[in-house]
């Protein structure tokens, strides 16, 4: 930062003469440069700076504070959003209507006091305006904080100072009408996307869940981008067998705290990355844990045991700290754009469609999924409209359900089997559409062979049903899985095309041309299969050959219907 000399010197002679009357003091000299040198030096002076700063007003010191810890500067427009702008007005206007007697907001307490000043610095994106202290009056400050320590201790890299109780109100009755209590369904959830990733099916789940698995070290890789892509996931992105082992056998209120103890910690898990309806482009980088850190805070002012209005803290945070994720109150260099019509959400004035929303998903989505807080809406159905921080984890629930096994190898897991005995078996098993709190499957000769390619044996899914289901294996199931084990597929049932022929000889034509190599198995003089794919090229042949064919597979079922029902 320039040196308090240097910033003065950009200054009018009247605006001088005006800083030297608040600190106390007259200006020997008529010009300019002597009159900024010799205010400089009075302004430099221990004693002197002392008196001035412990009469500045809370606000004011607030402000100062902000400066000394943001490295000397802010940018202005977020500096001016937080302490007030400085009215623009030439040096006639100002000596006439004297502002600095009534000062409008804690930037203009500190402008006229030569505290503050303004100038354009050389930044990421070029040349962007600041709010700054000089650099030499700047250490008498910080040395007078650390002596004295008048001055609020903990401020945020944006200047914010710690809060006595969170912003926004207490809900209304008609806020917390329809309650809903809070879940750890999401330890059911990341059970099946575990299961799915282990075996290589693709299902759709909310972005959140395989970023927590991440943050929680159960996977390996990229859970989140192949979960969100909707591709199949990479090699590189399987479960962690030794975590997953914990996470599975563990009681559910510890398999909770394993996620929430990950994702409370990781510099990874970005909520902002996460905002359905965005889409986000660009080398620019956020700060998701320190963000996370700073609302955790803010949360935890609240009263507890209270209904708090959603609505009045998303409000109360946007009054009182607005820049609560962007350092330096930078609204545009993320390049943040709005998928359903592709609108750039640059400027503050999109606070509410990207800070704003990122408040309302991490409480309702995340802090929600993770069982921290309660949630409840004014209308039943209708958009959260309070929450409800809980103050303890909740409570043990038992994973005793039994797994329903018949004999046309259909199998139904309810939600509370135990999550480790579910993971088993969705390895075992195709996946039938589920049901509120029942998981469905089925075994398959394919889905065997998958488990046996993973080196799962049908023995295993014997003892598991054996001791997890409600009735034991039935006889006919039992028979069918060790006949499989021991003979394989014993039976397939397959769609193919067949050529019919007239006569024998056409057949024996059709097998001395080109197209020999697209038959394959014969079922009798007149019948062959056509290998997959081929029917055209035979089609093509026999047309070659001067024989008329027709292909029936072209007709449509009403076609084949007798005449009198066309």
């Amino acid at each position: 930062m320039p040196s308090l000399l240097q910033s003065l010197q950009h200054q009018d002679l009247g605006f001088l003469r005006i800083v030297a009357s608040l600190w106390g003091l007259e200006l020997e000299s008529q010009e300019t440069g002597p009159a900024a040198r010799e205010l400089s030096d009075s302004l430099l002076d221990a004693d002197l700076l002392i008196e001035i700063l412990t009469s500045l007003n809370p606000q004011a010191r607030s402000a100062l504070a902000t400066l000394t810890a943001s490295n000397g500067r802010v940018l202005w427009a977020a500096f001016a959003r937080q302490f007030g702008p400085i009215r623009e007005m030439g040096a006639a206007k100002r000596d006439r209507e004297k502002p600095f007697l009534e000062p409008a907001s804690a930037s203009e307490v500190l402008y006229y006091r030569g505290l503050l000043h303004r100038a354009f610095f050389d930044a990421d994106k070029g040349p962007q305006e600041f709010a700054y202290i000089p650099d030499d009056l700047r250490e008498q400050v910080e040395a007078w904080e650390q002596g004295a320590g008048k001055l609020q201790e903990s401020l945020t890299a944006i200047g914010s100072a710690d809060l006595p109780e969170a912003p926004g109100r207490g809900a209304t009755p008609g806020e917390k009408k329809y309650i809903r209590h809070a879940t750890d369904r999401i330890l059911d959830d990341a059970t099946t996307l575990l299961a799915a990733l282990r075996i290589g099916q693709v299902i759709d789940v909310e972005p959140r869940l395989p970023a927590l698995l991440q943050a929680a070290g159960l996977v390996t890789g990229s859970a989140h981008a192949a979960a969100k892509a909707g591709s199949k996931p990479s090699a590189a992105t399987q479960p962690r067998a030794d975590r997953v082992k914990a996470f599975l056998e563990a009681p559910r209120p510890a398999a909770l705290k394993m996620l929430m103890d990950g994702w409370r910690t990781s510099e990874a898990f970005n909520e902002l990355r996460l905002l359905p309806g965005l889409i986000f482009e660009g080398e620019w980088k956020n700060q998701p844990l320190v963000t996370r850190d700073f609302l955790l805070d803010l949360l935890a002012g609240i009263p507890r045991g209270t209904w708090w209005s959603l609505n009045a803290f998303v409000s109360g945070v946007k009054k009182s700290y607005p820049d609560f994720q962007r350092p330096g109150g930078d609204y545009d260099s993320w390049f943040i754009k709005r998928a359903s019509d592709g609108t750039y959400l640059r400027g503050f004035a999109y606070w509410d469609q990207v800070d704003g929303a990122l408040l309302r998903f991490f409480i309702t989505d995340i802090l929600y999924a993770l069982g921290m807080v309660e949630l409840a809406s004014a209308e039943e159905g209708g958009p959260m409209t309070a929450f409800h921080m809980l103050e303890a984890p909740m409570q043990k629930i038992e994973e005793n359900g039994k797994i329903a096994v018949a004999s046309n190898s259909k199998l139904m897991a309810p939600r509370l089997a135990p999550r480790a005995v579910r993971y088993q078996l969705a390895r075992f098993c195709e996946w039938d559409e589920e049901k509120p709190d029942v998981y469905r499957y089925h075994v398959t000769p394919r889905s065997l062979t998958r488990a046996r390619e993973q080196g799962l044996k049908v023995e295993h899914l014997l003892i598991l049903l054996a001791r997890h289901s409600d009735a034991g294996v039935p006889p006919v199931l039992l028979k069918a899985l060790k006949r499989w084990d021991q003979n394989g597929t014993e039976a397939r049932a397959e769609t193919q095309v067949i050529l019919k022929v007239s006569r024998p000889e056409v057949l024996e034509e059709l097998r001395k041309s080109k197209a020999a190599r697209f038959l394959g198995e014969p079922l009798g003089p007149t019948s062959v299969i056509i290998k997959a794919g081929a029917q055209a090229k035979v089609m093509a042949a026999l047309a070659e050959l001067g024989l008329m064919a027709e292909d029936a597979t072209d007709d449509k079922p009403e076609d084949r219907s007798p005449p009198g029902q066309r």
